[in-house]
């Protein structure tokens, strides 16, 4: 007899038609909410990004770093609020009472409060880290063991892309020493090796010469890379050394351009590289110099 009453209670709300009526208005009403949220969600990151593009041309803009993170930021805060709204909205569609499930969210905050301090730092270190302005979206940084340039910078993670192509996500919270290159210029060091038996001052000039030219031919300079003269000689070359002043993070750039205009240069006016050298002496040339004595 039970068996029976059950299953005549399944069958009745299965052959229900105002039961499928309402679970077919709220698979509906779940669908309108994704899609609204969606739509909502790319139609505010169009609007930010028009608001900092418009912003950009404004003489009151900030710098293009502090920009750069701020969008990415804004469109972070953004999808949480929209994504928490719309899963408020699907619960309320599911006949759950939201507002008795965020009147106990503070009681059951209190409990999960302990378990969330990593989530609470890292949001909090996240937003001392932009407020501070330690470092942008691409700024090239390094972060312990990680180096590379800044791809994102969010509430709770940062996410740091080396020059090898690998992302590395690191919570907000343990970044607590930063070096970033992307603030200051950068000094380019160059040493050029000549022989030994090549004019000093003839090399120089042509270097100098070559030197004064690059500003015009490379943005990345700040100013005229100078020659500081001679920085070590050995028996077989003279070394020159050279700094070069760049933008933030061009120097290696610079300094592979700087030698290749020196070598064209000194091939051109026909002065020799250092070049190793091997001496060899044997025992009958030792001989032969103690006759002679």
């Amino acid at each position: 007899m039970f068996k029976e009453k059950v299953v005549d209670k399944m069958a009745e709300k299965l052959l229900n038609e105002n039961a499928w009526i309402t679970f077919g208005e709220g698979i509906l009403k779940i669908i309108a909410i994704l899609v609204i949220s969606g739509l909502l969600i790319r139609i505010g990151k169009i609007t930010i990004h028009n608001t900092f593009k418009i912003r950009n041309r404004s003489p009151l803009r900030t710098s293009e770093r502090r920009e750069a993170t701020l969008e990415k930021l804004m469109d972070n805060i953004l999808s949480y609020v929209v994504y928490f709204i719309a899963f408020l909205m699907i619960l309320s569609v599911l006949t759950i009472d939201v507002k008795a499930l965020l009147a106990g969210a503070g009681i059951v905050g209190l409990a999960v409060g302990f378990g969330a301090q990593n989530l609470v730092k890292d949001i909090l270190s996240g937003f001392f880290i932009i407020f501070e302005d330690q470092f942008s979206v691409g700024d090239h940084i390094r972060v312990g063991q990680f180096e590379g340039n800044v791809e994102e910078i969010g509430l709770r993670t940062t996410k740091i892309k080396s020059w090898t192509g690998e992302l590395h996500i690191l919570p907000n919270g343990s970044i607590t020493q930063v070096t970033n290159f992307s603030l200051n210029n950068s000094i380019a060091v160059v040493d050029v090796a000549i022989s030994y038996k090549e004019d000093i001052e003839k090399a120089e000039k042509v270097i100098g010469d070559i030197l004064e030219k690059m500003p015009e031919q490379y943005d990345e300079l700040v100013k005229t890379p100078e020659l500081l003269g001679v920085q070590n000689v050995s028996p077989t070359e003279i070394i020159l050394r050279i700094v070069a002043e760049t933008l933030p993070m061009q120097h290696s750039f610079i300094a592979r351009m700087i030698r290749k205009e020196i070598k064209l240069s000194l091939d051109e006016h026909g002065i020799e590289a250092a070049q190793p050298r091997l001496i060899m002496y044997s025992k009958e040339d030792e001989l032969l110099k103690k006759k002679g004595e």
